[in-house]
């Protein structure tokens, strides 16, 4: 490693070319996949296939980068593996293990946000009544925006219920625009930026088309969600501005 630059694990790095290729102008990066065809490789200066995440070899693998390498960061770029980096002994840029495994289930989520007095649409469990409609269904655990379903009554609710082969929870379903809010924070959960910006055009769940906003409201609520849970390193907060209901978060 160049002695001049700073060493940094990129992890889950997949089709991310931009972020592995903006982070690898600053720095030298290793970026970690199990696919070794992942494009976002590429654009690093070490490319490496650890085991998959579940694997007991994968935390090894990655100290033993860290290790040869003299990696200062550890920073994952998908949600899939930030409990396990969180529980292990490396410099991962994540929050505590226990804000990473309630913010993966998007219900543990839902309770986290509103013990903390933030905004969150309402919600319940599969089989509980909601307030209104309509609603979405979608699975407590993922990503990439699957199996998501509107439902605009009972009927509908019970069959995307029963349709969706993973356990699933009911929340309103939030109109009027959408917006991320990026946020940064430093190593104490210190919010050091929040940048909202508007979704223009997503695939698989992430943005690829935005506009960046100056909107004090939301730069104030992504501030106080990266240090109420806390938040370490970076973090986006997904919320509607619904013309009836207000801001609701709806993911972290």
């Amino acid at each position: 490693m160049a002695a001049d630059r700073v060493g940094v694990l990129l992890t889950g790095v997949g089709k991310r070319y931009d972020i592995v290729s903006a982070f690898a102008e600053h720095a030298f990066v290793v970026a970690a996949d199990p696919n070794p065809l992942a494009p976002a490789q590429y654009a690093a200066d070490v490319r490496v296939a650890p085991p998959r995440i579940e694997d007991p070899g994968y935390v090894p693998f990655l100290q033993e980068l860290v290790e040869r390498h003299d990696v200062r960061a550890v920073v994952p770029l998908t949600d899939l593996d930030i409990e396990v980096l969180a529980r292990a002994d490396l410099p991962a840029f994540v929050p505590p293990p226990d804000v990473c495994r309630d913010t993966y289930d998007k219900y543990a989520a839902h309770e986290l946000l509103l013990r903390h007095g933030l905004p969150s649409p309402p919600t319940v469990l599969a089989g509980e009544e909601p307030e209104s409609y309509p609603v979405m269904v979608k699975p407590r655990r993922g990503s990439g925006a699957r199996s998501i379903h509107p439902a605009a009554d009972r009927e509908e609710m019970e069959f995307f219920t029963r349709y969706i082969e993973e356990e699933v929870m009911v929340q309103r379903l939030m109109g009027g625009p959408e917006f991320s809010i990026d946020i940064l924070c430093d190593l104490d959960g210190r919010c050091l930026n929040a940048i909202p910006r508007t979704m223009i055009e997503s695939r698989g769940g992430e943005s690829i088309k935005g506009t960046v906003t100056d909107d004090t409201e939301l730069i104030e609520l992504g501030r106080a969600v990266g240090e109420a849970l806390p938040v370490r390193g970076p973090c986006t907060v997904q919320a509607f501005r619904d013309p009836d209901a207000g801001l609701g978060i709806t993911d972290v």
